[in-house]
C-alpha cells in the first residue's frame, strides 16, 4: 500500500478547493483512505494520519473513529507517537465516552516517566479532560510532582491540581502541605499557577480561606511578591509595554481580592501595596490600565481606607478620558457598582460622567445615563435634570423610555418645588410622549390635582402645549383631564404665575372636539376628551347647549366605548339633570397609595398594555369590584377572577355621592375604563382573615414548596398551608429573593387566578427587596377553590432596579396536587 500523503500536502489539497462541496469530497476520500489504514493496523503511518484527523477535526469534521487509535499512540515508547496521541485524547475525548477511561494506566505510567517533557504531555492532558474518576485515581502523582524541584512540571502539576479540585473538591487538603512553598519559588510560571491554585482553593472552601488567612500568612507573602514585581528593573524575560509580568500581578491582585474580602487584618496588611499599585502603574499603554482596573476592584471589594476608596474612583474617573471605548464602559460600569457606596467620590466625576451622554457608542451611552440618574440628588437635580432632558431630545428612540421613566423617578424624589416637578413632566411628555411609562398620566394628574395653587397655571401651559399637535397622545389625554376639571379657570385668566391667556369658551371647546375627530387620536385619548367636555358643562355657561348637541352626536359613535359613555351622558342631562352638578363636581385631593392594589388597563398611542397604578385614579369613581375586574384585562383572558383588595377602596368626599345608588347603570367615571363588574361573593373568612393572627390551627400535612418564578436575579417562592377544616382554602406564602448586587425597589407583586376560585393578596411585609440574597419579602395570599380543581395562576411583578424600571408577566402552573386536591 501506498505511504500516505502529509499533512503539509493534505493542507495544501483542501485549500484549492473552490467549493465546500469539493472540499467535502476531498475530505471523504481521505477518510476512507485513514479508514483502510487503521484497519490494516499501519503502526508506521499511524501518527501521521492521526495528526490528518485533527485537522479536518478542527475543520468541523467527524472524526470519532479514530479515538482509539490516539489510545494506541499514547502507549507507544515514541516521544512523537505520545504528543499525537495526547494531542488527539484531548481533541477527541472527553468525560462522556467511556472509552477515556482506557488511558488512566497509560497516563498513570507517563506522569512517572524519566522523562519531563511525556511527564508534561500527562500533567496536561489530564489537566484538560480528566474524569472525576480519573482525578481520583492519579491525584497523588500530581501531588507528587507539586513537589518536585523541576519548575517545568511544578507549573503543569499545579494547573493539573486545580483541575482535580474542580473535578473532586474533597482532594483540595492532599494539595494542602504541597502550597506551603510554592509562593518561594523564584520561577514565574510556579508562581503565576500556584497564585491561580491557591485562588481556586480560597474560593471553593471558607476553611480553606481561613486557613490561608490566619496559619500561612499568605497575604504578607503575595504582598512581597507584588512589591518585587513593582520595583524590579528591567526584565526582558517578563517585560510586557514596560511593566514587569503583568500577568502575575493581575491574578495575585485578584487572590488579594478574595483573601481581604470581609476581614479587616488582611485588609490593613495589603492598604500600602495596592497604594503603591495605583500610584506607580504606568497609564500609557493598555497593559497599565488593565493592572489599575483590577487594583480598583481589590481596593473596593475589601475594607479598605476611605483615602484609598477615593484613589480608586479618581483612576476611574481617568479612565473615562481615554480614547478606548472598552476603558470608557468598564470605568462607568465599575463607578455605577460604587455609587451607592462612595456617593460624593463619584459626584466629583459628574461632569465628565455627563460628558459620556454625548458618546457615539451606544452601549457608553447607556451606562452613563444609568450613572447620571444614580448621580441625581437634591443638590444637583436642577442642573442633571437639565443635562438629562437635553439627552432626551437628542437620543435614539432605544433611550427614551428608560430615559423618561429616570427623569419621572428623580423629579417626583427630588423636586425643589411642585410648578418645577410639573414643568419638568410636562417637558417630557412634549419631547417624549410617545415613550412615556404607562403610569405617568395618572401620576401626573395626581400630582397636578393635589397643588392646588398650580391649577390655573397647569391648566394654561397644557392649553398652550396641545395647539394644533396631537400627536403626544400622554399629554393630550392630561390635558384633556385639566381642561376638563379646571376649565373655568383657563376662561377666567386667573393665572399669576405667567401672562394669563385670554381663551373664550368655544375655543376651548373647539380643541376638544378637534382631540375627537383627530386621526391621530386613540380611542382612550378621545374618552378622555369626551369626559373632560361632559364636565364642562357645569364650569361654562354659554356653551351647554353646544355640548349637548356634541354629546348627542357620539351617542351613535362606531366606538363602544364613546358610545356608551355619550349615552350615560345624555341620560345625565334628560333624567337627572338636577343631579349633573353634583356628580361632575371637581375632584378631591388624593392620596397616593403604595400597596399591592388593584391595576388598571392604561394605554399608549392606543397600543393598550398594562401598568399598575400607584396612585388612586383622580379621573375615576370606580368602585372597588369594578377596580379589582380592571386586573381580568391586565392578564388577559376572560376566565380570570380578580384580587378582592385587602382593605376597603374610599370613595370620592362628593357631595353627588349618596346619589350614586340612585344612577345603577350609569359608569359615572371621567376616563374610558370597562365595563362594570359583576359583585363578587366574598365567603366570610376573606373578610375576617386580615389579621396577622395564624389563619389556621389544624393544619394539614406538609406540602412541597415550588419557585414560581427566577429570572434577572429575582426569585419567588411559594410555600403552603391548609387547613382541615377548611379543606377549599389554600394559604400560599411568597418570598421573594434578589441575588444580585444592588437592591429591587418599590417591588409590587400582583397575581390573578380562573373565575372558579377567589384570591386574596395581603400587604407585603417591605417593598425592598435586600441585594445579594441578605433577605426576603414575604406576603400571603389566600385562594378560596371550593369545586378543587386545578390551580392555575398568573403574576405581575414590578420593581426598580439599578435604575430603571422593570415589569413581568409570568404563569404559575406547577403547583403541587396537595394544595388543591
Amino acid at each position: 500500500m501506498p505511504a500516505p500523503i502529509r499533512l503539509r500536502e493534505l493542507i495544501r489539497t483542501i485549500r484549492t478547493a473552490r467549493t465546500q462541496a469539493e472540499e467535502r469530497e476531498m475530505i471523504q476520500k481521505e477518510c476512507a483512505a485513514i479508514r483502510s489504514s487503521f484497519r490494516e493496523e499501519d503502526n508506521t503511518y499511524r501518527c501521521r494520519n492521526v495528526a490528518k484527523l485533527l485537522y479536518m477535526h478542527m475543520l468541523g469534521y467527524p472524526a470519532h473513529f479514530g479515538q482509539l487509535e490516539c489510545l494506541k499512540l499514547i502507549a507507544s515508547q515514541k516521544f512523537t507517537d505520545k504528543r499525537i496521541g495526547y494531542l488527539g485524547a484531548m481533541l477527541l475525548l472527553d468525560e462522556r465516552q467511556d472509552v477515556h477511561l482506557l488511558m488512566t494506566n497509560c497516563i498513570k505510567n507517563d506522569l512517572n516517566h524519566s522523562t519531563q517533557y511525556v511527564q508534561g504531555l500527562a500533567l496536561c492532558t489530564l489537566g484538560c479532560m480528566g474524569s472525576s474518576e480519573m482525578c481520583r485515581d492519579l491525584a497523588g502523582e500530581v501531588e507528587k510532582l507539586l513537589k518536585t524541584s523541576n519548575s517545568y512540571l511544578r507549573k503543569k502539576a499545579a494547573l493539573c491540581a486545580v483541575h482535580v479540585i474542580r473535578k473532586v473538591p474533597e482532594l483540595m487538603e492532599m494539595f494542602l502541605p504541597a502550597t506551603k512553598n510554592l509562593l518561594n519559588e523564584k520561577n514565574h510560571g510556579v508562581l503565576h499557577t500556584s497564585v491561580v491554585l491557591l485562588t481556586e482553593m480560597c474560593e471553593r472552601s471558607p476553611d480553606m480561606l481561613a486557613h490561608f488567612r490566619k496559619n500561612e500568612k499568605l497575604v504578607p507573602q503575595l504582598v512581597r511578591i507584588l512589591k518585587n514585581l513593582i520595583m524590579s528593573g528591567y526584565s526582558p524575560e517578563h517585560d510586557v509595554s514596560g511593566i514587569s509580568d503583568p500577568f502575575l500581578q493581575v491574578r495575585i491582585l485578584r487572590l488579594l481580592r478574595i483573601l481581604g474580602r470581609n476581614d479587616d487584618d488582611s485588609s490593613e496588611a495589603m492598604n500600602d501595596i495596592l497604594a503603591q499599585v495605583a500610584t506607580n502603574t504606568e497609564t500609557s499603554k493598555n497593559v497599565g490600565n488593565a493592572i489599575l482596573y483590577e487594583t480598583v476592584l481589590t481596593i473596593m471589594d475589601i475594607k479598605s481606607e476611605s483615602g484609598l476608596r477615593v484613589l480608586a474612583i479618581n483612576i476611574l474617573g481617568r479612565f473615562l478620558l481615554n480614547n478606548d471605548k472598552n476603558i470608557r464602559y468598564v470605568a462607568l460600569t465599575s463607578l455605577l457598582k460604587t455609587v451607592q457606596t462612595d456617593h460624593n467620590a463619584v459626584q466629583r466625576h459628574r461632569s465628565t460622567i455627563v460628558d459620556c451622554l454625548k458618546d457615539l457608542d451606544v452601549s457608553i451611552k447607556r451606562r452613563a445615563m444609568e450613572l447620571s440618574f444614580a448621580l441625581v440628588n437634591g443638590n444637583n437635580v436642577r442642573g442633571m435634570m437639565k443635562e438629562l432632558l437635553y439627552f432626551l431630545d437628542s437620543c435614539e428612540p432605544e433611550f427614551k423610555a428608560d430615559c423618561a421613566s429616570g427623569i419621572f423617578l428623580a423629579a417626583e424624589k427630588y423636586a425643589p418645588s411642585k410648578r418645577w416637578h410639573i414643568d419638568t413632566i410636562m417637558r417630557v411628555l412634549t419631547t417624549a410622549g410617545s415613550y412615556v411609562r404607562d403610569d405617568a398620566v395618572p401620576n401626573l394628574i395626581q400630582l397636578i390635582t393635589n397643588s392646588v395653587e398650580m391649577h390655573a397655571y397647569t391648566v394654561q401651559r397644557l392649553y398652550k402645549a396641545i395647539l394644533g399637535d396631537y400627536s403626544q397622545q400622554p399629554l393630550v389625554q392630561v390635558a384633556s383631564w385639566c381642561i376638563g376639571e379646571y376649565g373655568d379657570l383657563l376662561v377666567s385668566g386667573q393665572c399669576e404665575e405667567e401672562e394669563p391667556i385670554q381663551v373664550t369658551e368655544d375655543e376651548v371647546l373647539d380643541i376638544l372636539e378637534s382631540v375627537l375627530i383627530s386621526n391621530m387620536s386613540a380611542s382612550v385619548t378621545r374618552g378622555y376628551a369626551l369626559t373632560a367636555i361632559m364636565k364642562l358643562s357645569t364650569r361654562f355657561t354659554c356653551t351647554v347647549n353646544r355640548i349637548k348637541k356634541v354629546v348627542s352626536i357620539y351617542g351613535s359613535s362606531i366606538d363602544v366605548e364613546l358610545q356608551q359613555r355619550a349615552v350615560e351622558y345624555n341620560a345625565l342631562f334628560k333624567k337627572y339633570d338636577h343631579m349633573r352638578p353634583a356628580l361632575l363636581e371637581r375632584m378631591p385631593v388624593m392620596e397616593k397609595v403604595t400597596t399591592n392594589g388593584p391595576t388598571e388597563i392604561v394605554q399608549t398611542n392606543g397600543e393598550t398594555e398594562t401598568a399598575v397604578l400607584e396612585t388612586k385614579p383622580p379621573h375615576s369613581g370606580l368602585q372597588p369590584g369594578s377596580q379589582a375586574n380592571d386586573l381580568l384585562d391586565l392578564l388577559g383572558g376572560n376566565d380570570i377572577t380578580p384580587v378582592i383588595p385587602t382593605a376597603p377602596t374610599s370613595k370620592p368626599a362628593s357631595a353627588g355621592g349618596e346619589l350614586l345608588d340612585l344612577l345603577g347603570d350609569l359608569n359615572l367615571t371621567g376616563s374610558p375604563v370597562s365595563a362594570p363588574a359583576p359583585q363578587i361573593s366574598q365567603p366570610p373568612f376573606l373578610l375576617d382573615g386580615l389579621s396577622s393572627q395564624p389563619l389556621f390551627n389544624d393544619i394539614a400535612a406538609g406540602i412541597p414548596s415550588i419557585t414560581a418564578y427566577n429570572k434577572n436575579g429575582l426569585k419567588i417562592d411559594f410555600s403552603f398551608e391548609r387547613s382541615n377544616t377548611y379543606p377549599s382554602v389554600t394559604v400560599i406564602t411568597i418570598q421573594a429573593s434578589n441575588s444580585t448586587e444592588l437592591d429591587m425597589t418599590d417591588f409590587v407583586f400582583q397575581a390573578a387566578v380562573p373565575k372558579t376560585f377567589q384570591l386574596q393578596l395581603l400587604s407585603p411585609s417591605s417593598s425592598v427587596i435586600p441585594a445579594f440574597n441578605s433577605g426576603t419579602i414575604t406576603q400571603v395570599i389566600k385562594v378560596l377553590n371550593p369545586q378543587k380543581q386545578q390551580l392555575r395562576m398568573r403574576i405581575k411583578l414590578t420593581y426598580n432596579h439599578k435604575g430603571s424600571a422593570m415589569q413581568d408577566l409570568a404563569e404559575v402552573n406547577n403547583f403541587p396536587p396537595q394544595s388543591w386536591q
